[in-house]
């Protein structure tokens, strides 16, 4: 089997999986060289993956955490952006973060996403024929935005950049994306610093974070909220529009599947969004660098190898999902690894299944039909992964549909005037 996992085009054809499954069976704690580069260790095995990502004395993600990044760029941020954080600053900038998606927050966030998704959707039905992923992407947009009261005229700016900083056209055209959506931050936090709100960049600006001195903290600079907001922007699209697509793309391809979860309705979305975050797996590896000699599936670990965990793998490991290579809305027990695992669970995890919970209660709901009008497409990333282009014609809804659809609209908002 020839093993190449920085080939772009392995992904752009969707044929990464077979190589994945060949690893799992013959050689699941691979060393994988890298002609321009020192080389990675791949680890294919769920249970190996997991237990690297909860050894957090062992791996670090400071130094990066994905193939291909800038040693300057992640240098200039490291301990400073959630995402290549270790222990201490990384718990404590999870703190102040997470509190804009925290449990006490999930009642106004389901309202924002249901109105969100309600509307996009319905533009979708009345578009009939487009490209489904210019639908998905708008869902993770406008909530982020929302959340972070972004004016609307940059909306989809905000949006468009994003996609340009992960899947430019070549590494010059993303970093240049990445600078302006830095730069759009520190001038926005700039602006809320003069005028607070009550939205997630405000919020965060007036927090404070613990420091490694006890009892002692201070404000968040200007810089941390910016280049986390960066982090919060990017994590939210790429993450929730593939899933979105993807998951209509495997009902599309699964007629059996779709009409399971149409018969069983809303009781059976928790599952079926598992399933779709197992299935599409945007994020589909992460990188680590070892920090004292170790050991992962008895094969020894030097002291600064970098080793990726590939939780594309993971998702499909048959030792630990029965028919892992099919995808079933009732599926239970579910635990992939697609939000990672352990301090660096996804910090958007909570927004992300409401979002596709919206989605794919709004599909239900509205009955419409879809089918392929050419051949998906898949982006050439092995980071973030997933459709770039999903061209598909939405039939429906009956008048049935449309009576109960109205009815929905009804329940929801005599359920938001009680509250």
């Amino acid at each position: 089997m020839r093993v190449n996992l920085t080939d772009r085009e392995l992904f752009a054809r969707n044929d990464f999986w077979g190589v994945l499954a060949w690893l799992r069976d013959n050689d699941p704690v691979y060393w994988h060289a890298e002609p321009d580069g020192p080389g990675f260790w791949v680890i294919s095995r769920y249970d190996d993956i997991v237990r690297s990502y909860l050894d957090h004395e062992s791996f670090s993600s400071r130094y990066g955490m994905r193939l291909g990044s800038n040693p300057a760029a992640v240098s200039a941020v490291a301990q400073r952006m959630l995402i290549v954080s270790d222990p201490p600053s990384h718990t404590q900038l999870k703190r102040v973060l997470a509190k804009a998606f925290s449990t006490a927050e999930l009642a106004h966030l389901e309202q924002l996403v249901r109105t969100v998704v309600h509307t996009v959707l319905a533009d979708a039905v009345a578009s009939a024929e487009l490209d489904f992923l210019d639908a998905a992407k708008r869902i993770p947009n406008y909530v982020v935005c929302m959340l972070m009261d972004i004016p609307r005229s940059d909306w989809e700016w905000l949006g468009d950049i994003t996609v340009e900083a992960f899947e430019g056209a070549d590494d010059q055209a993303r970093s240049t994306a990445h600078g302006e959506i830095f730069l759009y931050f520190t001038e926005l936090v700039a602006e809320r610093r003069k005028n607070p709100g009550e939205d997630f960049v405000s919020r965060i600006a007036r927090e404070h974070k613990a420091t490694d001195f006890p009892g002692q903290c201070h404000p968040l600079s200007d810089e941390e909220i910016a280049v986390n907001c960066n982090g919060v922007l990017a994590g939210a699209n790429e993450t929730t529009r593939y899933s979105i697509a993807g998951g209509l793309l495997a009902l599309i391809e699964n007629p059996e599947q779709w009409a399971a979860l149409r018969n069983a309705g809303a009781p059976a979305v928790p599952r079926a969004v598992d399933e779709v975050l197992r299935w599409t797996v945007p994020a589909v590896h992460a990188l680590r660098t070892a920090l004292r000699p170790v050991r992962i599936g008895g094969v020894r670990i030097a002291v600064g190898d970098r080793v990726t965990l590939w939780n594309a793998s993971a998702n499909r490991d048959e030792s630990v999902f029965a028919d892992a290579g099919r995808f079933l809305v009732h599926r239970f027990p579910n635990r992939h690894v697609t939000f990672g695992a352990g301090r660096h669970l996804c910090l958007g995890a909570r927004l992300a299944r409401l979002e596709l919970a919206a989605f794919l209660e709004e599909l239900i709901e509205c009955g419409v039909d879809a089918e392929l009008l050419d051949a998906p497409r898949f982006t050439a990333s092995n980071f973030t992964w997933g459709l770039r282009s999903l061209p598909v014609r939405l039939v429906g809804p009956t008048p049935r549909h449309r009576r109960r659809s109205r009815q929905s609209d009804d329940r929801r908002r005599s359920r938001q005037s009680d509250g």
